[in-house]
């Protein structure tokens, strides 16, 4: 871990010292630079340029940009480094402990603390926003940045927060149950049958409940169905893998619940109908295909499995049991914020509504899973922060493309930057206005690479935060990646242009 840190450190440097280190325009411009304003730039220089010449002619004029990508990138790398940071925590709290008191005491269990924040992968993004925000500070002016602070939607974030905590409920959650249970009952209630279930039933839901209250239902079903008898290795990796590609194709039969499909649908005014007849029916019959296939490359251990009496977790015979209509209330308040995605203060007001909600109906109520809903809005919300400063390069990657190279593009940018984000993007592009193949493309692209890695799809860190007590030492991007790899490439097939 400390190696590649080594080797991230100088690289970080230089592109914060070319950002620091003369700047010939001064610091009135606005940052980040319109887009339109590259186009002027560019065209001092004669000839058709490529999108590598684009890229490094806006570097050239806007050193900032370096430094901001540079930062992002070591986000990135941060989160695959999280797990190796979380490990190094828990060792140097455990020394710490068996000191006497002192200042090496104090020291390793300080270092302790700093290693458990940093290794919350949920926090990496937010957590070099810091180093980002100093820099555009010192370079731009406080007015630039809280201009740029403004422009920056946040409605999404503030969304999946709300949707994940109304989705991981005891109403909603009991109702999930009984309604998978319908289907899982058809092959007697084994884990196999709860795993072919969940993995078949629960993304397509999403289309109707969004992804991240589908990816939330399924995590914790997932958790207390099949997690709970302790599966291999692979297994366990391949089930994640699996969920995370099926979920993002798996709100592909409307143009509310995707994330990517939200944030493009109503500048091209895609509807239901057209979303489900160009990507839908493809989206349902790659989870089909994917679910079969590791369903038979693990048959023996599913079967072993199966053959195990079910011992979940107790019901508590104390509980109250859920009137139908509460059940319905928690499922209008998705709903409604559905509804409402695009008004942060309406999304904030209703979900404190919520929560007076659950504190009155307490006797038929769980907890709620604030803390888990906190991490993935947070992680959200860096992403989106980083991902506003990174169109200097991806609109020149995307802007000369085919549909097939922008397919392709899509699913590769997805894999280490919020599929919405990649999408939302193409939205400035002026060629991709009224070229419904370019923009069944890169939709296509996002969709299907949105399992790859956590960063990929936005409701992928609700999962990963539900299902990380399972994997000890937290799940592992590297293993995430290659078990996802198989469904992604199913997906990629059925839906290439």
């Amino acid at each position: 871990m400390w190696t590649w840190l080594g080797r991230l450190i100088p690289v970080l440097s230089l592109g914060i010292s070319i950002s620091i280190g003369g700047d010939a325009r001064g610091n009135s411009l606005r940052f980040p630079v319109p887009i339109e304003e590259y186009g002027a730039a560019e065209a001092v220089f004669p000839g058709q340029k490529t999108a590598a010449e684009r890229i490094l002619l806006r570097a050239r004029s806007e050193p900032l940009n370096v430094a901001v990508t540079c930062l992002f990138l070591a986000a990135i790398v941060h989160t695959f480094l999280a797990g190796a940071i979380a490990r190094r925590g828990h060792n140097l709290f455990s020394r710490g402990k068996n000191l006497s008191r002192g200042f090496r005491r104090l020291g390793s269990l300080v270092a302790a603390r700093l290693c458990h924040l940093l290794g919350e992968m949920e926090l990496t993004f937010l957590v070099w926003a810091i180093p980002s925000a100093g820099i555009l500070i010192a370079r731009r002016g406080w007015e630039n940045f809280r201009d740029y602070l403004g422009g920056i939607s946040f409605a999404e974030p503030i969304f999946i927060f709300s949707a994940v905590a109304i989705a991981a409920t005891r109403p909603v959650l009991e109702l999930a149950e009984k309604v998978l249970g319908y289907f899982a009952g058809l092959g007697k209630g084994t884990p196999l049958a709860w795993w072919l279930s969940i993995l078949i039933v629960a993304p397509p839901l999403g289309s109707l409940i969004t992804e991240p209250a589908a990816i939330t239902i399924a995590a914790m079903l997932l958790s207390k169905k099949f997690y709970s008898f302790r599966p291999s290795p692979p297994l366990a990796y391949a089930t994640v893998g699996l969920l995370f590609t099926c979920i993002s194709v798996g709100g592909a039969l409307t143009h509310f619940a995707a994330p990517p499909i939200l944030m493009v649908a109503h500048r091209w005014h895609w509807t239901t109908p057209h979303v489900f007849l160009h990507l839908g029916l493809r989206a349902l019959l790659g989870i089909l295909i994917a679910t079969g296939a590791y369903a038979l490359l693990f048959r023996r251990e599913l079967v072993q499995l199966s053959q195990k009496s079910f011992l979940g977790p107790a019901k508590d015979n104390a509980a109250a049991p859920v009137p139908p209509w509460i059940s319905a209330v928690h499922l209008l308040s998705i709903g409604w914020m559905v509804i409402h995605l695009h008004s942060p203060v309406t999304v904030a007001i209703s979900m404190a509504a919520f929560c007076l909600f659950v504190r009155l109906t307490a006797r038929h109520q769980a907890p709620l899973r604030l803390r888990e809903s906190f991490f993935v809005g947070a992680f959200l919300a860096g992403l989106v922060f980083h991902g506003g400063l990174q169109q200097w390069w991806i609109e020149p990657l995307l802007g000369g493309l085919g549909p097939l190279s922008l397919f392709s593009m899509g699913t590769f940018l997805s894999s280490f930057n919020d599929n919405a984000a990649v999408t939302y993007l193409t939205t400035l592009v002026p060629g991709f206005l009224a070229n419904g193949q370019l923009q069944h493309a890169i939709v296509a692209g996002a969709i299907a690479g949105g399992g790859l890695t956590v960063i990929a799809n936005a409701p992928n860190p609700a999962g990963q935060s539900l299902l990380r007590p399972h994997f000890p030492g937290g799940i592992s991007p590297l293993r995430l990646f290659l078990a996802a790899l198989l469904p992604t490439a199913i997906m990629v097939l059925l839906l290439m242009p």
